[in-house]
């Protein structure tokens, strides 16, 4: 009977053999979520495969290359390593000693910029697979530094502007300008954000309000990629004023009780020496009767 006859009269069994004469599926495996990375860092590009049987490594091909641009990386064939040179020559390497377990990850030494977006891992094991993974890179922002302007020969009621500068992060950061309450101070604001020849971002926000005394103001630089607060804040108190602050006033006022005092005291003294001066002539003529 031919097997396309047994085919339809046993089908359960002719399915399983049909089964049993296919090649093993080859699975590539990558991280859903997008890979982390530090700016200057290295990170591993994590990339798994199972074909379902054995297999040596001159019959193993991988390939990295970018996904938009089907740039190559890194790649691997015949049981050679190959650097691709360009701008990630002697920046990526393979983990030679784990190919045969399935593990085609690629190591990416100091990491720019320029490296962030799509990879895809390409594995090649008589057939085929492929999955792409999603690099993002990240930088620290510095610790915000506050001025103000104008910084002197200040009254209350003066508009005064506090800038708030922050160096070198990655992606571009969300600023965010608070009282000393913590309420937010939305309006009278200016951001800008300014790329370095590294592709860094330098933050200048400035903030535009009324002066008033005893007045906290903060700024905080968020990195939404790495969830980082950096953040400072300023205080201007009444030493900033060109009015005197509460001790001088004291003082001042102690100046003028005291000078009161002596006014006081200097206006009495004269008043008993004129007294002293008409008594005295008086005195002596009586002195002079009883002597006789």
């Amino acid at each position: 009977m031919p097997c396309g006859t047994r085919c339809i009269l046993q089908t359960h069994s002719c399915k399983v053999r049909v089964l049993l004469s296919l090649p093993a599926a080859l699975d590539v495996h990558v991280p859903e979520d997008p890979v982390v990375a530090r700016f200057g860092s290295d990170v591993t590009l994590n990339c798994s495969f199972s074909s379902g049987s054995a297999f040596n490594l001159s019959d193993l091909s991988i390939f990295w290359h970018l996904t938009d641009t089907k740039r190559p990386v890194h790649s691997f064939s015949s049981g050679q390593d190959q650097d691709e040179g360009g701008s990630y020559s002697n920046r990526t390497q393979l983990y030679p000693g784990e190919l045969g377990s399935g593990n085609a990850s690629l190591l990416l030494r100091r990491v720019q910029i320029q490296d962030e977006g799509s990879f895809t891992c390409f594995v090649r094991i008589r057939e085929y697979n492929s999955a792409a993974l999603l690099l993002q890179v990240a930088a620290s922002y510095s610790k915000p530094q506050l001025t103000l302007e104008p910084d002197s020969n200040l009254r209350p009621g003066d508009e005064v502007s506090v800038s708030c500068l922050a160096y070198g992060g990655y992606p571009q950061a969300s600023v965010l300008w608070q009282d000393g309450k913590g309420a937010n101070l939305t309006e009278n604001v200016t951001t800008s954000q300014v790329a370095s020849d590294e592709g860094l971002f330098n933050v200048w926000s400035v903030l535009r309000v009324v002066l008033e005394p005893n007045s906290t103001y903060s700024c905080v630089v968020r990195n939404p990629v790495l969830g980082e607060e950096t953040h400072a804040s300023v205080t201007i108190t009444g030493q900033h004023m060109s009015f005197p602050p509460l001790a001088l006033w004291v003082t001042v006022g102690l100046a003028v009780c005291l000078l009161g005092l002596l006014i006081a005291l200097a206006y009495i003294c004269r008043h008993k020496i004129r007294e002293s001066c008409k008594e005295g002539p008086a005195g002596e003529t009586e002195k002079i009767i009883q002597s006789y």
